[in-house]
Order: structure tokens, then sequence, then C-alpha cells
């Protein structure tokens, strides 16, 4: 776990393997960014002339190393691209130093201490850079330890002009660091290997980080699930051998005035059941439980935050495999609502599950439900690999949300739920079909699970099935693997929940 420290040394007379400094483009120039006075001054005052020499452009996303010279107590000094330089008196965006602190973070793999000379303007700003620095830091490792000569992640990160003494300053990066920690839980559990995630380890995890942070946690097995007419999580868990589980996982505050539902799709591995997916659409579907990994982090990100607000998560586990027990194409299901579901497809799963979660969150009548889930290839077509859905039953809440993620550096947009594309979903022989037109399927699979959702209770769905996992080279503070894709947003969503702002 990368180490966290806020520093008022100067950036030359700080002991560490490496000093961060930033660039930007000011027209044709190259620009050294504030925080690197001391830095230049070491370079005589040409270390933009100097980075310019070595082909630097100041761009986001790159990063020039260079050797530290005669004055700095660090041998190595790294320039991070921050993009145009911001017009006189305005600040770099949050996002901007979050992502170059990223790049700076996986660049210095390997090394013990790096010293952040960013820019840093207000507590916002020491937020950003901490934050960055430690998801960029991340590595999933766990599974590599005859890799001797693998390099360890960036050991420590200290935020130089972060006042340690400052109240909002020491706020902002404990904050940062609980979040960016619980965003690599995520992580790591995206990126198990399904032999050894799968709903009952889930179950486990989850159990041991609530007795950690006394969060309240109920696991219902098979035999519970059967009991009570959960046959949406039943259905698509039956053909695995190893059984579905569904687990609440509650964080209560005694002076809580609201009450927040999150409900995650944990299908830890999916096949496509009897639907089978063809063959280089398998590898990845580990993945298809960040939903549920989502939720989990965030509930204890709440716990760990001492935020005012009930944050409530159920998480629907299952694996979704072909056997002779599996749920066909043409079996209709009851679900826990009492609706009957005929299964057009057993690779549209994730809202079988979901729809038990969300039947069973609307009995506790939350304030309002947010489910989570890599539901649908078609929001990927609709809105690529970085950027996630939202549809909701009420405007105002789909546009808090967006705003939200925007805030926080998460993209995303705003999806409708057009009415008329629920009658493709009608069925001859139950309720409703697991399916329905084929254009606008994520759309299809909102309107869905919009039918499960308690009356007058407000309910929005984050489709991440494109942002969830990164299959190409890392970026800023993304990593290739699981991505912890909507925890800032649902940490955010729970503060500003917590403030009666929504």
């Amino acid at each position: 776990m990368t180490a966290l420290t806020l520093s008022t040394a100067g950036a030359a007379t700080l002991r560490a393997d490496a000093l961060v400094v930033g660039v930007a483009k000011s027209g044709k120039t190259l620009v050294v960014a504030p925080g690197a006075e001391a830095v230049d001054k070491a370079f005589d005052g040409r270390l933009a002339a100097v980075l310019e020499t070595l082909g630097a452009s100041g761009a986001e996303g790159e990063a020039t190393k260079l050797p530290a010279p005669a004055g700095l107590k660090a041998p190595v000094v790294l320039a991070v691209g921050l993009g145009s330089a911001p017009e006189d008196g305005d600040s770099y965006a949050a996002e901007t130093l979050r992502r170059a602190a990223g790049t700076a973070a996986r660049t210095l793999t390997g090394s013990k201490k790096a010293a952040f000379a960013l820019p840093v303007a207000a507590a916002e700003d020491v937020a950003a850079i901490a934050e960055g620095a430690l998801l960029g830091a991340y590595a999933y490792t766990a599974y590599q330890e005859n890799g001797k000569d693998a390099k360890k992640p960036l050991a420590e990160v200290a935020v130089l002009g972060a006042k340690p003494r400052d109240k909002a300053h020491k706020a902002a990066a404990e904050r940062a660091q609980a979040v960016a920690e619980e965003i690599n839980r995520a992580r790591d559990l995206i990126n198990m290997p399904p032999n050894d995630l799968y709903p009952a380890t889930f179950a486990a995890a989850v159990t041991a980080a609530g007795k950690e942070h006394g969060l309240k946690v109920q696991v219902l097995d098979e035999k519970a699930l059967e009991k009570g007419g959960y046959g949406g999580i039943l259905g698509v868990g039956q053909g695995a051998a190893r059984g579905p589980r569904l687990v609440r996982v509650a964080y209560t505050h005694p002076k809580a005035e609201k009450t927040l539902a999150l409900v995650g799709k944990g299908i830890t591995y999916d096949s496509g059941g009897i639907s089978l997916k063809p063959a280089g659409h398998n590898e990845t579907m580990k993945c298809d439980m960040s939903g549920a990994a989502a939720v989990f982090s965030t509930v204890v990100a709440a716990a760990r935050l001492g935020l005012e607000v009930n944050v409530t998560g159920w998480l629907a586990l299952a694996e979704n495999m072909p056997s002779g027990n599996a749920t066909r194409p043409g079996d209709v299901l009851r679900m826990y609502s009492g609706k009957t579901v005929e299964v057009l497809n057993t690779d549209a799963e994730g809202r079988l599950v979901l729809a038990d979660a969300l039947t069973k969150a609307s009995e506790e009548h939350p304030d309002a439900i947010v489910d989570v889930a890599t539901l649908t290839g078609a929001m990927v077509l609709a809105l690529g690999n970085r950027t996630f859905g939202i549809m909701a039953n009420d405007d105002e809440f789909r546009s808090a949300i967006h705003e939200i993620a925007e805030e926080v550096g998460e993209a995303s947009w705003p999806m409708p739920l057009p009415a008329d594309l629920r009658k493709g979903m009608d069925s001859p022989t139950a309720d409703i079909a697991n399916m329905g037109e084929r254009m606008g399927g994520g759309l299809v699979a909102g309107l869905f699970l919009q039918e499960f959702v308690g009356e007058g209770i407000t309910w929005a769905h984050l489709d991440i099935a494109g942002p969830a996992f990164h299959e190409g080279a890392p970026y800023g503070y993304t990593p290739k693997g699981g991505t912890g894709s909507s925890v800032r947003t649902l940490v955010k969503l729970a503060e500003r929940t917590a403030a009666g702002e929504l």
C-alpha cells in the first residue's frame, strides 16, 4: 500500500528518489507550472528549455525524466504534462492534476519515494494530486510471487505545498487516501481470477471487511434464496457448481436523516450460460462483478469517512455457467417480486439478478436507489470504453449524478428510457421477457430494471460496461484491468446526500 504524506519542505531540500514537476503549453511556449520554482532555479531558469530540447511538449499524459542538477536532493526530475496552461489567475483543473499525478506514479514504478511539486492553490488540489498518485501507483501482483524481478509500485507519495497542520489540507488528503484505497479494493476484486473469486468467497470478503469497519453484513445462500423466492438470482446461478449469494452490507450513522441504497451486479464469471458467448468474448468476463465491487467499496468508504447518511449495499452474486442444470432460453422464472420473466437469452443475466436485488432493496424504502452494472455491450457501442451511461426515473436525479460524475472526473452521459421500447419485452408466456428490441439494447435493459423498483422510489441505473475494465495500455491513473469505475461518483453522491443537497 502506497504511503501518503504532506510536506511544506522545499522541492530543493526534500530527499526523495524523484521530484515530480508540471509543465504546460502557453501558446507555442513550454512553461514550468507553479510549485516547481525551486527546481527551475536549480536549472538556472532553463528547465523548460532543457525539456523542449528533449522533445517535451507539455501535453497531458507526457512524462519526461532528466537527471537533477546540483542543488537538488533528489537525483531525478520527472516532468509531467498538464496540457494548456490556465489563464492568469486560474488554477489547473482537478482532473488535470489527478491524471498528471497518476502518470507520474506509474512512471516511477520501482521507486521508494517521490515528491510531487505540482500546483497547489487549494485543498482541492491536494486531494486531486494525492488521489491521482495513489491510484496511479496501483498494481495487482497477488499471483506474481515468482516475479522477483518485477518492479514494485511507488512506495511513498509526498505532496509538496500541502500543509499537514492545515485542517482543510489534512482532511482533503485523508479523504483522498480513503477513496483511493477503496477504489483499489474494487480493482483487486475485479482482477482476481474467477477460480478464486466466486459468490461464496466474495461474500466472505464482505463479511471480513464488515467486521473491520463496523458494517452489518447479511449473506443469503442458496437455501435462503430458495426459501425467499429469489428466482432471478437462483435462475442465473443454477448452472454453476458454486451457488449464488445475495449480500446486504450496511453502514449506518446515528445522525443520518436519509438512506441511500446501492445495488451491484456481481456475476463473478459470465460465460453467457446456454446462450454461450462466442470465442474471444470470455477472457475478461471475470470483470462482470465490477458493479458489486464498486458498491461494496463505496459502503466501506462511507464508513471510513464517517458520512452522516445510511448507505446500504446489495450485492447480487452468481456465476453464469452452462450445464445440464442451467436455465434455458424459453424458461420462465418467477422473480422475488412475484413477476414472471421469460428468459429469451441467458446472456442477459445481469438484469435478472439485479431485478431481485432491486425489489428487496425497495422493501426498506430508501430515499433513493442506484444500481451499478456492467450490463450491456450496447452501452459500449453507444458511449465507448471510457464513459458510463446514466438512466433514471427522475430527470433531476439523473442530472445530479451526471454533474457529480463530471465533478469527480468520471466520464458519464445521461441516457433516456423511451417508453416505446417497453413493448418489445412483451411476452406471450410471462409478465415480461428479459430481451426486447436489439437497437437501443442498453435502454431496454434500463426499462427492464425499472419494472422492479418500488413505487415512488427515486432510482438511477449506471451502466459501466465500457469503463469498468481497461484492456489497453495504462493512462493517467487508469491501470490495465479493473478500474473501480463509479466508486468516486457514488462516494460523492453519498456525501451530497449527507449534506442534504439531494
